[in-house]
């Protein structure tokens, strides 16, 4: 029978990358996890890693290996799970993460929700980008995050993970001043060709997004400004030093302050989403979370 403890080291070094990351998540030092792991391949009576330059990767009987620790993991995430619903209140600490926009606008109605239905229930937030939240859900990091997926660009899916629809949230252009533009949305976007624009950075979702959307409607887009705080882009377009695209949920319900234009058929909302680990997302305070998100975006 092998380590469970010494398993779930493995199943860290998989997703974390390294025995440093492995060692500073999990408050080790690096030279126990190694020892840890060293025990583990002698348990298994097989190499578990092999060094390539500095650092170390799995091997193949590793990776096997691995698999089947997430099958119990997952089995650990729904006896959680029972348990918890076996209970007659909820207690305990659920981790969300959330992006900038949902952190300010849906996040604040979902804690409002939660405090008045699970008053015992400790929720700790931080805001994070999906690029970095999801691999980090993955490593049990978190218990839920919020993103999103822009259109025809849908996010990568860590193995493991189950994710529910949450809403359409409209993308528009949020122009610099209100010119009248001839014409449907590619021409009003063709009309900022030559304008300065406030992106996210480079490598981002959101990014690769927009500039492909620019450079369907035919041009490069002239990036000045990067940022992935939309509430920034936002002010750059109010005192007219960019173009920008604005997803509506940055507005929280309030009137627009700049003006804006639909965009072409097809590329006009991006899909906001939760994502569990598979067997996690039966827990009833992440049952309870995504309920008062409903709520959050129904409002």
């Amino acid at each position: 029978m092998f380590d469970l403890h010494r398993l779930r080291l493995l199943r860290e070094l998989k997703h974390r990358g390294t025995l440093a990351a492995v060692a500073a998540a999990l408050s080790y030092s690096p030279s126990s996890v190694s020892q840890q792991l060293s025990q583990l391949e002698s348990e298994v009576g097989v190499p578990l890693l092999e060094p390539v330059g500095r650092r170390v990767r799995l091997t193949p009987q590793a990776e096997i290996l691995v698999a089947h620790t997430e099958a119990v993991m997952e089995r650990l995430e729904r006896a959680e799970a029972d348990i918890a619903t076996s209970l007659t209140d909820l207690t305990g600490t659920l981790r969300v993460a959330a992006f900038q926009t949902a952190a300010l606008t849906l996040v604040p109605v979902m804690l409002g929700l939660l405090r008045e239905a699970h008053p015992r229930l400790r929720v700790h937030v931080t805001q994070m980008e999906p690029e970095r939240a999801l691999p980090a859900l993955q490593a049990r990091d978190f218990d839920l995050v919020v993103a999103e997926e822009y259109p025809g660009h849908p996010t990568p899916r860590p193995a493991g993970l189950e994710q529910e629809h949450l809403l359409d949230d409209a993308l528009r252009l949020a122009l610099p001043e209100s010119p009248e533009v001839a014409g449907g949305p590619t021409a009003a976007l063709r009309a900022l060709a030559e304008r300065p624009w406030v992106m996210e950075p480079e490598g981002s979702t959101a990014r690769h997004w927009a500039t492909t959307l620019c450079r369907a409607a035919g041009f490069e887009p002239d990036v000045r400004f990067e940022s992935t705080d939309l509430l920034l882009h936002l002010r750059l377009v109010e005192e007219g030093h960019a173009a920008a695209f604005l997803p509506d949920l940055v507005w929280n319900g309030r009137p627009p302050t700049v003006a804006l234009r639909r965009l072409p058929r097809g590329r006009g909302a991006r899909t906001i989403l939760t994502a569990a680990r598979r067997g996690g997302g039966r827990h009833p305070a992440v049952e309870a979370c995504r309920d008062a998100l409903r709520k959050a975006a129904g409002a």
